[in-house]
């Protein structure tokens, strides 16, 4: 069935409340977007999480919507902690999937003709690519530790800074975490993976800043015309996808026991003050923390090849860590009151905007960074959070470019080509043990990221800071 996308402006499209829908739904896109976003099956997934009990305001969507797990990828919602519900497919399979954002005083030319030799060496440095081990294998016990402590355990285990933990969503580590609610096959996956990036569209890279728009907001972030960067995008590894596998089935049961009514069975929910919403906040809660000490060991690892490669020139700083996947507790504003909600971002990044004071201290005038990553072989966004998006999106942006074709399609798209040889001729020199994941990430397999981000942007729920280039790509 066909969803109507009612025009609002030139930034929002509504899908009008129709059959069992609670709210509307709310999709930001441009006109050519939704032109596009409507012949997807995406925007049923925006009705069918409207049908959610106890979502509040509206479901809603970024410019980088395309078809998910049970909530569309690019999806928002937030819930009554009475009436509403906790869903996994609102969080999805790779739990607290995220991105940091690493700045150095290096320059770019100062990289002249040494790149190809650094993404070598950053290969060598980071576990890469599906079952990749890492550095080091943890016993049941340290893992356990690491699924209550998160990044704070990574760098009291000499992996970072405490002044790491400063610049993470939630100081990298979510309360509410419980190992016993985690499984044995999540903790046996989990063990051998922590410090490694993983397959699919994870990467590490190294660019530089190339354009600035807000130089007030750069220079609170760090960021100055052609230094040298580095993005890690990572999740939970086969942890965080055993935690989501093993709930679904419980949750579906709950839904029915609770008497949910699911227009998508992956969108299996219990009720948030039910005992199955509990014990998967629990262990969801555990693979949240999996995944921020993973991007903290992967961020000391990168500081141990740049340091080697560049002496003490190469020091790299943390501007931000955010989640992309997630569901926790926030306090916002609704009909004119503050209220505890449970917010899902499946895809989509917080974007808390100035003042806040969740956002780090050295932040807080100007608003939190929100990092948007492209593909591989264009450009990706530094922007900062805003009081619009408080009010409008519970917070919440925009979390890449989204994809337009399938993998299976970029793959076939991609047959025959010599595309490391076509990236390299752009001064963009990729790493990776798999000639096929990388033709899976092809530019053409995803949206061109600057319209998504000039939507974002135009709408006014976060605001352009700085553009970055790639100059290299580790990919798993």
């Amino acid at each position: 069935m066909t969803i109507e996308l009612v025009r609002i402006d030139d930034y929002r499209y509504s899908i009008p409340k129709r059959g069992g829908m609670r709210v509307p739904g709310l999709i930001y896109a441009s006109r050519a977007m939704a032109r596009e976003i409507g012949a997807d099956k995406s925007p049923q997934q925006v009705v069918n999480v409207a049908h959610l009990p106890g979502i509040i305001g509206h479901s809603i969507a970024m410019p980088d919507i395309h078809w998910g797990y049970g909530f569309p990828i690019g999806g928002v919602a937030a819930f009554d902690p009475d009436e509403g519900v906790l869903s996994p497919g609102g969080v999805g399979y790779d739990i607290n999937c995220g991105v940091r954002l690493l700045t150095s005083r290096i320059e770019r030319r100062e990289l002249d003709g040494k790149v190809a030799a650094l993404a070598t060496a950053l290969h060598r440095a980071i576990p890469s690519g599906v079952g990749s081990q890492s550095h080091r294998k943890l016993s049941a016990g340290e893992l356990k530790r690491v699924l209550t402590r998160g990044a704070r355990w990574a760098v009291e285990a000499g992996y970072g800074a405490s002044s790491d933990l400063e610049l993470a969503e939630e100081g990298g580590c979510i309360g509410g975490a419980d190992p016993a609610e985690v499984s044995e096959r999540a903790i046996e996956r989990g063990k051998p993976q922590l410090g490694s990036l993983g397959s699919g569209n994870h990467f590490c890279e190294l660019g530089y800043v190339a354009e600035i728009f807000d130089p007030e907001t750069a220079a609170a972030f760090g960021l100055a015309l052609d230094r040298v960067t580095v993005l890690i995008h990572s999740g939970s590894r086969g942890l965080g996808y055993q935690v989501c596998d093993d709930s679904l089935r419980s949750m579906l049961r709950a839904a029915d026991r609770h008497g949910i009514h699911l227009p998508d069975r992956q969108l299996a929910a219990a009720p948030l003050r039910s005992d199955e919403a509990r014990r998967y906040f629990a262990a969801m809660a555990c693979a949240i923390n999996f995944a921020f000490a993973n991007r903290q060991m992967m961020t000391h690892f990168v500081r141990e090849a740049v340091d080697d490669f560049l002496g003490e020139a190469g020091d790299l700083d943390l501007v931000y860590d955010v989640c992309h996947n997630i569901a926790k507790w926030e306090t916002h504003e609704v009909d004119g009151a503050p209220r505890r909600v449970c917010v899902h971002r499946k895809g989509a990044t917080r974007a808390f905007g100035p003042g806040h004071p969740d956002v780090p201290e050295r932040y807080r005038a100007v608003g939190q960074p929100v990092l948007v990553p492209g593909d591989m072989g264009r450009y990706s966004y530094v922007l900062a959070g805003t009081e619009r998006a408080m009010h409008e999106t519970f917070g919440s942006s925009c979390h890449g470019a989204g994809r337009r074709m399938s993998r299976a399609q970029a793959k076939k798209s991609a047959r025959g080509r010599p595309i490391f040889q076509e990236l390299a001729a752009k001064g963009i020199h990729v790493r990776s043990d798999s000639a096929g994941t990388v033709a899976e990430e092809i530019s053409e397999a995803y949206k061109d990221v600057a319209d998504v981000i000039d939507v974002i942007d135009g709408a006014g729920i976060a605001r352009k800071v700085a553009k970055l280039v790639p100059l290299a790509v580790v990919k798993g």
